[in-house]
């Protein structure tokens, strides 16, 4: 292949590997209190279809609410910090990971994530199997370790505080 456009051929030059340079990630993505998630690779930045990646930062001592992801399946690389993921049916469940780990999040697994340092932020890599961000919040199970107040907020699911929806 000579890398030239035939009639039926991709346009390869503009639909092939894609660079993502690190200070050019989009905030634009769905966000929790004390944490900060930006796309690097997704349907509305490179035309992905099946994957979304990009990174997470949780402030110090941070934590989500128990939710789960749907179907999707997700990975996360600990750059920097200790994360500790509760998980489970009563959040029974507890590993702890550090800069090198990944961990694995199976589809519909209820879990917790937190920063398990109390003065540092944790910063990851993740990976989802797929562009939409589905959360579901399970609001029956008392975590283990109480987030201050998070909620899963962008233009789809609104504040339960906020009027007018």
């Amino acid at each position: 292949m000579s890398g030239e456009k035939n009639e039926g051929e991709a346009p390869w030059k503009f639909d092939g590997v894609r660079v993502i340079k690190g200070d050019q990630l989009d905030a634009n993505t769905a966000q929790t209190p004390g944490m900060l998630r930006q796309a690097a690779v997704n349907h509305a930045r490179v035309g992905a279809q099946k994957i979304w990646a990009g990174t997470v930062r949780i402030d110090a001592n941070a934590k989500t609410g128990v939710h789960h992801h749907g179907s999707l399946e997700s990975v996360i690389f600990v750059i920097r910090g200790k994360a500790r993921m509760r998980w489970g049916e009563r959040l029974e469940f507890v590993a702890e990971a550090g800069p090198g780990d990944f961990i694995y999040v199976p589809p519909y697994v209820p879990h917790q994530e937190i920063n398990a340092d109390p003065a540092e932020p944790l910063e990851c890599v993740l990976v989802r199997s797929d562009n939409e961000a589905v959360v579901v919040n399970i609001t029956d199970v008392d975590p283990v370790e109480k987030p201050e107040e998070v909620y899963w907020v962008d233009p789809i699911h609104k504040h339960p505080h906020e009027h007018g929806s």
